[in-house]
């Protein structure tokens, strides 16, 4: 599911966008953000199906090796381990997953199965995939282990999947990552003889409500905020400010105002590392000066009231 730094980051890349298309349709945008963030659930089911279709084409590939007018020993009593993988198995049988698919209409390894051949290819290839054939051991906890490295290990990093992706839809160069830790946790959680089911895409609706409320009110409050900021850059001009920086900065006053049960310093270090990875090597240092005299500055005069104890 997705955790609310990843929420930050759409919510940042949303108002980016606004911001230089000099688009002010905000009902618009807020789509468009909340779509972006659904599909990442599509990402993540087409990684789990991508598991699915490599095992069938291993299984395709058993079957026709079987019926050569001169097959060999292994090709008429072939290693099924791989075709049996109990997790694998268990996401094929899945009705949730199946349902996903069918209403989501993701037919991707259909119309682009080069990409499954590219990934069972480089499997054949691994030691990964010939240490599991040849060991001794055959029970659910290999099979996991196995699948949860053959996804991190050769599906993750695998760069033509990476370019399929960013080609079908731009958003989901920066979601990768995270979806790719979300499919891992994913199949470390699962446990034997139960049901596969397709994570959730929120935690709670607290984190559903929080995609729009932080998006909504730093955009509508953005000129205040921008004077807030000046009062305390007075050696700063604000065009001089990295657009990065600037709404990573209005974004955390947006939670400082208006989350009262997220603690300040937690807003700061989250938008700290959010910069590190987003804005320029300085940005983490300049973003954290400004917001702690932000918050000082609100907290004296009460602009900031967070509930619970210790939440400052």
């Amino acid at each position: 599911m997705i955790n609310r730094r990843h929420i930050r980051v759409k919510v940042m890349q949303s108002i980016y966008a606004m911001s230089q298309s000099h688009n002010d349709d905000l009902i618009r945008e807020e789509k468009f953000l909340k779509h972006s963030i659904l599909k990442m659930l599509d990402l993540y089911v087409l990684n789990l199906l991508l598991l699915v279709e490599v095992q069938k084409l291993a299984a395709k590939k058993m079957a026709l090796s079987k019926n050569k007018i001169l097959a060999t020993k292994e090709d008429l009593a072939p290693n099924t381990k791989f075709v049996n993988n109990r997790v694998i198995n268990a996401i094929a049988e899945s009705v949730s997953v199946e349902g996903y698919v069918e209403l989501n209409k993701l037919d991707n390894w259909q119309e682009n199965d080069e990409y499954v051949k590219i990934i069972f290819d480089e499997l054949q290839k691994s030691d990964l995939y010939a240490k599991y054939l040849l060991a001794k051991e055959d029970n659910f906890k290999k099979d996991k282990n196995f699948v949860i490295d053959f996804f991190k290990e050769i599906i993750a990093p695998n760069e033509k999947l990476a370019d399929y992706y960013e080609d079908t839809l731009i958003s989901w160069v920066d979601d990768i990552p995270f979806v790719n830790t979300w499919i891992t946790k994913s199949l470390s959680k699962f446990k034997e003889n139960k049901i596969f089911v397709v994570g959730a895409l929120y935690k709670d609706k607290d984190d559903e409500d929080f995609v729009s409320n932080l998006f909504r009110k730093t955009v509508l409050k953005q000129a205040e905020y921008e004077q807030d900021i000046e009062d305390k850059t007075p050696n700063w001009e604000t065009d001089r400010i990295a657009d990065i920086d600037m709404i990573l900065i209005k974004m955390a006053i947006t939670e400082f105002i208006n989350f009262p049960s997220i603690p300040t310093r937690v807003t700061i270090n989250e938008f700290i590392e959010i910069a590190k990875d987003y804005s320029t090597k300085k940005s983490s240092y300049f973003i954290n000066g400004v917001l702690d005299k932000i918050s000082k500055e609100f907290i004296a005069n009460k602009r900031i009231v967070k509930i619970g104890r210790g939440l400052l």
